[in-house]
């Protein structure tokens, strides 16, 4: 996923990946990144997002867009390309420089004061700031508020245990008038237990629904060779718009 990064604090960092509760750690997305074992990224974006664009931007520029767990996404290039401002947070450097590098794209970098052992990677022509910490850690940055957020891969690599305290940290970076596109997944939970974890409509709307309205733009039928191997027979895309109630 793009936003790769379940965020969970390894409770043990000596047990590399899964926990026999299926809660991953940290280093688990770490090693997914050395090993580029990165079957989430979408090399050429997301259809969806594609396809809904107008009514996530809305006719408006200049906006502010957040992309939690953010990889090495294409669509930041798009946001950027179209005069908005991206901002994200990845735990992988390496995710964020191949970002840089794959899209030809000069930065700096420098440490975040606030969060130790955290970068922050700025592109030169100043739209794209990545952050390289954990999501939890990122308001004692001091990021600001967000007009929009692309949420592909973020919500169903976060560990079950941290969707609601990841709900409200979402929450509480949106502006007034915002736009929240989320993507999740339906498939049979029983027979794969994730990454990418299922997060069902139910729990989407205990999430969110007190502070946001949220709508179904669309199910899309997204089952590729991959996640058969999963031993799953059907797997479903939906992207969700919350907006402000």
């Amino acid at each position: 996923m793009d936003g790769s990064t379940a965020i969970a604090e390894a409770k043990d960092h000596s047990t590399l990946g899964e926990q026999q509760d299926n809660t991953l750690t940290l280093e688990y997305w770490h090693k997914k990144w050395e090993m580029h074992d990165i079957g989430f990224h979408q090399e050429h974006g997301n259809k969806l997002l594609r396809k809904h664009m107008n009514t996530f931007l809305n006719g408006r520029s200049g906006l502010r867009v957040f992309f939690p767990l953010c990889g090495k996404a294409v669509e930041m290039k798009w946001f950027a390309d179209l005069g908005h401002s991206v901002v994200g947070v990845e735990i992988s450097e390496l995710g964020i420089r191949e970002f840089f590098t794959e899209h030809n794209l000069s930065y700096s970098e420098e440490s975040v004061a606030e969060i130790s052992g955290a970068k922050v990677f700025k592109s030169s022509s100043g739209n794209i700031t990545l952050y390289c910490c954990s999501i939890f850690d990122l308001p004692r940055a001091n990021v600001g508020k967000f007009d929009r957020i692309w949420d592909r891969g973020a919500l169903v690599a976060i560990n079950s245990g941290d969707r609601e305290c990841y709900a409200k940290l979402m929450l509480s970076l949106l502006e007034k008038d915002f736009h929240y596109l989320l993507v999740t997944f339906s498939f049979d939970p029983t027979k794969f237990s994730g990454p990418p974890f299922y997060v069902p409509d139910s729990e989407v709307k205990s999430l969110f629904g007190s502070t946001c309205n949220i709508q179904c733009l669309e199910k899309a039928d997204a089952l590729k060779e991959r996640h058969k191997k999963w031993g799953i027979d059907y797997f479903i895309e939906i992207l969700y718009l919350f907006t402000e109630k």
